[in-house]
């Protein structure tokens, strides 16, 4: 089996569908599944089992992909190594994230990257959760992380900022008179028989989704109103009047009116954290400095 045939099955897998899997390689469809089945028949069964929409790895695509993941990886770790060896003024550079910090705390820094080095070919990843974004960060999936506080990640780390939660309440309500930094804290006591949006990427602390555990420790269980599946939604269905929410700061700023973010009290504050496998270069140095304040690489 070659290199190529195992960097086509992690990208058909990456993108979760043949069509996507070829614009990527720059290849054709056919060509791409003739690989495909030829990978297939040197390994002796199915790897990949394709569906009306997508595609899923069949038990023998699940045992076999680690490893192949692991060596498509490194050797695209050592192309961007070698072209960053020229500086960070071309080349291509890959960024994980979890979605929350990807419309948030990455989106300036991205477009701030475009503008001084547009040479350099940007390619976002984003994850649920956190969880789901180490693991693939320890399988080589970019070059660069941008998470929450890692204490034992075996990597380099940096902290770049933190991140403020606030409460999004809807239009028109009492609360909205304590909105802005010199409104008084909401406490959650007060949100007791509040009806709440529940988002599906809410993170989990000590075995516990985060808003289940805070209010617990405040005295009540909350009132689940409705359920979405990420932030800024979650957000918007707030902001209209489907309940209340807790979300990050830097998020909500771009989605709902300022008269309807409120402080809570006392403040959340979440460290936020870039991390690699190893210390940056090229690119993913120019970026890490745009993220920690540093001035640009000329």
């Amino acid at each position: 089996m070659s290199l190529r045939q195992m960097e086509y099955l992690v990208t058909v897998i990456e993108e979760t569908s043949f069509t996507r899997a070829a614009e990527a390689l720059h290849v054709t469809q056919s060509a791409l599944s003739h690989q495909i089945k030829a990978l297939e028949r040197e390994v002796g069964g199915p790897l990949l089992e394709r569906l009306p929409r997508g595609v899923r790895l069949t038990p023998m695509g699940r045992a076999f992909l680690p490893d192949a993941e692991l060596a498509v990886r490194s050797a695209r770790q050592a192309r961007r190594a070698a072209r960053a060896a020229a500086g960070s003024r071309g080349g291509e550079l890959q960024i994980a994230t979890v979605h929350g910090l990807a419309v948030g705390v990455l989106t300036d820094a991205v477009a701030r990257m475009r503008r001084l080095y547009p040479a350099v070919q940007l390619r976002l990843r984003e994850y649920v959760t956190e969880d789901e974004l180490r693991e693939r960060m320890a399988r080589g999936i970019a070059d660069l992380a941008v998470g929450y506080r890692l204490p034992d990640w075996p990597g380099p780390c940096w902290e770049i900022g933190e991140e403020k939660v606030v409460l999004v309440v809807p239009p028109g309500d009492p609360l909205c008179g304590r909105a802005g930094d010199g409104g008084e804290p909401v406490r959650l006591e007060e949100l007791a028989d509040r009806g709440w949006v529940r988002c599906g990427m809410e993170p989990w602390i000590e075995g516990r989704q985060f808003l289940d555990l805070v209010c617990g420790q405040a005295g009540f269980s909350p009132l689940t109103a409705v359920r979405v599946e990420h932030p800024t939604t979650a957000a918007r269905m707030a902001a209209a009047g489907a309940g209340v929410c807790l979300v990050s700061a830097h998020l909500a700023t771009s989605l709902v009116p300022a008269d309807q973010l409120v402080g809570v009290g006392p403040p959340w504050r979440r460290p936020v954290t870039a991390f690699g496998r190893s210390e940056p270069t090229g690119a993913a140095r120019a970026f890490l400095r745009l993220l920690t304040g540093e001035r640009p690489l000329a």
